[in-house]
């Protein structure tokens, strides 16, 4: 991508040289003089070189000499005075960038705002990237990549010997120069747009920053130890001693299954007990929701927020998902909306280049490159951003319009530790059929009532995939997203318990598309199940550890949260197994009830499928979930897919164990959905937002 200015202007008559294997002087590239400029490079004070008088060096001008911003705009006629007027207004006492606040709300384009910053210190433009320079990307790439990404500037050119530096931030041009290596020699300086600077930011230093992306996290903590042929021996031997004790003794194998099956249920039925009792005790307190609801932070006390969007094969999404976000009740100078796509997906970045995106919107293309994952991506956007608060939201996502001022109000007051808010996640097609349904009803009671009272146990918390919300500092210590790892999410929390971070629930909704399709349903169920075994895994090969990071109640609640949600579905047709003794046909597990009988393994069974349905119609209490209710018995022919998926999931940790199963959007009358709740989107969020 060309950078939006054209090339013209001053070419500098030295002789060429400079430092060894340097790019040579073909082809200068153009740096564009200001009216009262003189012709001539600007050249900072310090710098000690023998020019003729007739070439001597602009002198940076001191603050006082400096003309300010608007000044300076107005004089150019790019800005009213008194759109300038009500711009400063809006900004006393706070700390946006007047440029920030006028290229965000749209008042300035880019062009004219790089022209008006550059003329205030006597700077000139630079021109696109000199192509024809050979050796250029190599020389430029000298200049380490943390310098790069700390002072926002990249060696751009050789002008007759010299080095043109392309800066973004001229106001903090000394400590430029003072971090600038001497191998630079004599140096020039010109200034440049943000979107050219991401761009050849990109161009340089994207093959590093792509595989940096892929091992942020250290490997003891990511699933890339966890390699293929190890997973797939260590699972094959497990199934394996599995086959073989069901061979030489099939009854037994089954009875401890049964036993096992028993086990997992009452531990889920536990947690579920616990999760709900606490609720319940907060809310008869006055608690539960009402004490996370944060109010609404002073607006110019809002951070900047930077929310990470990965799209991956979506290019019929770009023209709605600008619309929704437009929804979004956020300055717009603070806002800071950064769209990930694939470099190789040209579908989705043709599409996203047809449409109008807002100036506080932009896009960031990930390099191919193994492997191909939305962590990934994340990681790679990750040194982008540019607010103190990050977010993810997906592609389908439709936020609650006050979303972004909950998060801030509530990390303005929270403590340090807290790190993570993750917000309520519903569906806008719950009726598209009994699958969205059922779907909708499971996203109700584990958003709504599950995750709520495990966070109030005081338990790890494994987060969604979307509406989270982070500390920059906290997620970047911790190494941000493990890129192997298809639920990534969850192990995010996990990382972040373990550092002495916590998670917060925050009663914020974002709508999404329910997969409606049933083998759709399957794959994704199938991902989700094949993280949370990954997870699992790299997190408890280490027990010990494990333990003095969580501490023994959490440890418990990690191994219940997890091994109980594998398990439940594994083991499901084992439990079915049972069903023969109904028709008075035998099963080894009579040998272990009392008289041979079945009726306290089937009393067992009926209560936890009706203490399984209760919970189901509290996690349903909502207002707009009430319709639901009817659907509930139906849950007990839903559950039994997640067995399909976690068998699938197996088989896919033998075979391609980082593999990213994609799930369609826009497929399922998401679109229509999304008409119809208009409204609701305009002023009706609160109620999504009302606890049960």
């Amino acid at each position: 991508m060309s950078p939006p200015f054209p090339p013209h202007g001053y070419a500098p008559r030295e002789p060429s040289g400079g430092a060894p294997g340097s790019p040579g002087p073909a082809a200068s590239p153009k740096v564009i003089p200001f009216p009262g400029q003189s012709r001539r490079p600007f050249l900072p004070r310090r710098l000690t070189l023998a020019t003729p008088p007739d070439r001597a060096a602009e002198p940076h001008p001191s603050p006082a000499e400096r003309p300010t911003l608007s000044a300076t705009l107005s004089r150019k006629g790019a800005i009213s005075e008194i759109a300038l007027a009500r711009a400063r207004l809006a900004l006393s006492d706070t700390s946006v960038d007047l440029a920030d606040h006028l290229l965000r709300t749209g008042q300035v384009d880019e062009a004219a705002l790089t022209e008006a910053r550059g003329a205030r210190f006597r700077m000139g433009r630079a021109g696109p990237v000199p192509r024809d320079q050979p050796g250029l990307d190599a020389w430029a790439k000298r200049l380490p990549l943390s310098l790069v990404l700390e002072h926002r500037a990249l060696p751009w050119a050789r002008v007759g010997g010299r080095s043109l530096i392309g800066v973004t931030r001229p106001d903090r041009l000394d400590a430029l120069e003072a971090a600038l290596p001497e191998s630079f020699g004599s140096k020039l300086f010109a200034i440049i747009p943000d979107s050219a600077f991401d761009a050849r930011l990109g161009e340089l230093h994207g093959d590093s920053l792509a595989r940096a992306a892929e091992c942020r996290v250290a490997r003891a903590d990511s699933c890339r130890a966890l390699t293929a042929r190890a997973g797939a021996t260590s699972l094959t031997v497990a199934l394996m001693l599995i086959l073989l004790l069901a061979v030489l003794n099939p009854a037994a194998a089954l009875r401890w299954a049964v036993v096992a099956g028993v086990l997992v249920l009452l531990g889920n039925a536990a947690l579920r007990i616990a999760a709900y009792a606490t609720l319940w005790r907060d809310q008869r307190g006055g608690g539960a929701f009402r004490s996370i609801r944060p109010a609404r932070a002073p607006p110019r006390s809002l951070p900047t927020v930077s929310v990470l969007i990965p799209l991956n094969d979506e290019p019929e999404i770009a023209p709605a998902l600008t619309a929704r976000l437009s929804r979004i009740d956020y300055p717009r100078d603070r806002l800071d909306v950064i769209l990930v796509v694939e470099a190789g997906d040209r579908p989705t970045r043709d599409a996203l280049a047809a449409t109008a995106l807002p100036p506080w919107m932009r896009v960031i293309a990930v390099p191919e490159g193994q492997p191909r994952t939305k962590p990934r991506a994340l990681n790679y956007a990750l040194p982008f951003v540019r607010g103190s608060i990050v977010g993810v939201w997906d592609a389908e996502d439709a936020p609650a319009p006050d979303q972004l001022r909950r998060v801030a109000a509530r990390f303005r007051t929270a403590p340090p530790e807290v790190a993570c808010l993750q917000g309520l996640l519903d569906y806008y097609n719950p009726t598209r059929n009994w699958l969205a349904r059922c779907f909708t009803i499971e996203y109700a009671n584990w958003f709504r009532f599950l995750l709520p009272g495990i966070a109030r146990l005081g338990l790890v918390i494994p987060l969604g995939g979307t509406t989270l919300f982070f500390r920059r500092s906290a997620l970047e210590r911790i190494g941000a997203w493990d890129a192997h790892n298809v639920t990534e999410d969850a192990d995010l929390g996990i990382r972040l318990a373990r550092r002495g971070f916590r998670t917060e629930i925050l009663d914020t909704t974002t709508l999404e598309e329910a997969n409606a399709d049933l083998l759709g349903w399957v794959r994704q169920r199938s991902r989700w199940m094949k993280g949370y075994i990954l997870t699992w895994a790299v997190h408890a090969r280490h027990p010990v550890a494990l333990w003095r990071d969580l501490g023994p109640r959490r440890w418990l609640g990690f191994h219940l949260l997890f091994v109980g949600s594998i398990l439940n579905a594994l083991l499901m047709p084992v439990m079915w197994s049972t069903l023969v003794m109904a028709f008075g046909l035998w099963h080894p597990i009579q040998d272990w009830l009392p008289g041979h009988s079945a009726w306290p393994l089937w009393l067992f069974y009926v209560t936890v499928t009706l203490l399984n349905m209760g919970l189901a119609m509290v996690g349903c209490a909502a207002p707009h979930h009430r319709h639901l209710r009817r659907w509930v018995p139906a849950m007990e022919f839903y559950f039994p897919l997640a067995t399909v998926a976690v068998w699938r999931a197996l088989f896919g940790i033998l075979l391609r164990p980082f593999h990213w199963d994609k799930t369609p959007h826009g497929a399922f009358g998401g679109r229509e959905a999304m008409q119809e709740i208009e409204a609701l989107h305009n002023g009706l969020a609160a109620r999504l937002d009302r606890p049960p």
